[in-house]
């Protein structure tokens, strides 16, 4: 065999051990359809029309809790959500820094509770944050702040070293989503129609420390920062979520540093605000409490859609007939949900 020979016979070899290595581990990554559906919320961001005048970074207290299918249909509004659950604040960060590459919002909505963790908590919630980014310094700086002591960069960058052993947890799943899939989000929005009122919902145990971390004021201030360059508005909201218990002493917390740097600060525990969008417990949310269902999230909206009218003086632009198209069809399938969910529901 001439060196030539050697050489093409060596490259072939090469490459049928990456492209096989590269179609393993698309079989072996989680497809996250039939379970855990919010793993797809981070990815599905790309098939966007990045055209949004509102983009909300943080946890599952505004993927659930806010429709952007309400805010366009009553105002006109064009948004998005870039949630995932039990998103730490540095991961909003670097979710803003990786979507700030595509588009220019007018406002950046922030939910504040993930202000309480200034640690990795979770690798399986680290990867539904993650693992749907595209590769870019932001996603690897996200790594790089969010992993626990027993991950590796490297099963980041070859998700097959950490998923390899899936052989005996496969699915249909795997196989019918292989080439991708096609998630029921709108917007970012996960919509929930069935109804379970909040009951019993335990208090808050006293804490030996309120103080929120070093870390968490850090990312804060650099989303803040990263705003004030881009001309955003940068506005912080705490969810009406009942549980996790958000303390009257991480509230002032925020209620400061929002007054010093001339920040709106939206508490939807608030009662006053509370009142005003008509929130009931008994009928808006799924599971107790935690967050609101589809009827409870529409009544958000409409009050969030309200003030960014009044007082960000965002603008109706439902007489753009591209954009209005876009969110036709986006409106269309949030409808066809919706309808699907109460049929099963009976």
């Amino acid at each position: 065999m001439t060196r030539k020979q050697v050489i093409l016979s060596a490259v072939a070899m090469s490459t049928a051990v990456v492209v096989g290595t590269a179609a393993l581990q698309r079989l072996l990554m989680p497809k996250y359809m039939s379970d855990v559906v919010e793993g797809n919320l981070i990815a599905d961001y790309y098939n966007s029309h990045f055209d949004h005048d509102v983009l909300f970074v943080g946890d599952c207290e505004v993927y659930e809790n806010f429709s952007p299918v309400r805010l366009w249909e009553d105002y006109g509004i064009s948004s998005n959500i870039r949630g995932s659950a039990q998103q730490l604040i540095w991961q909003s960060y670097y979710l803003l820094e990786d979507a700030l590459r595509y588009e220019t919002p007018d406002v950046v909505i922030f939910n504040v509770l993930s202000m309480k963790y200034a640690t990795p908590q979770n690798e399986a919630y680290n990867r539904m944050s993650i693992d749907g980014m595209r590769w870019s310094s932001s996603k690897v700086n996200a790594i790089r702040a969010s992993m626990t002591e027993e991950e590796s960069f490297l099963s980041y960058v070859f998700p097959i070293l950490r998923y390899h052993s899936r052989w005996s947890e496969l699915t249909t799943d795997d196989f019918k989503y292989y080439f991708g899939v096609d998630p029921d989000f709108y917007a970012g929005y996960y919509l929930r129609a069935d109804v379970k009122a909040a009951e019993n919902v335990p208090e808050g145990r006293p804490l030996a420390d309120y103080s929120f971390g070093v870390v968490c004021w850090e990312y804060l201030e650099k989303m803040r920062q990263l705003c004030e360059e881009k001309g955003i508005e940068f506005v912080l909201v705490k969810a009406p979520s009942l549980y996790p218990y958000w303390y009257d002493e991480w509230n002032i917390q925020i209620v400061d540093y929002a007054a010093e740097h001339n920040l709106a600060y939206i508490n939807f525990l608030d009662e006053t605000i509370m009142a005003e969008t008509g929130i009931d417990f008994k009928t808006d949310t799924y599971d107790g409490g935690l967050h609101m269902n589809v009827y409870g999230a529409e009544k958000l909206s409409v009050w969030l859609g309200d003030y960014l009218t009044k007082e960000l003086s965002l603008q109706d632009r439902r007489g753009e007939p591209e954009l209005a198209a876009y969110w036709a069809e986006i409106a269309e399938e949030y409808g066809k949900e919706w309808q699907r969910q109460l049929n099963a529901i009976g």
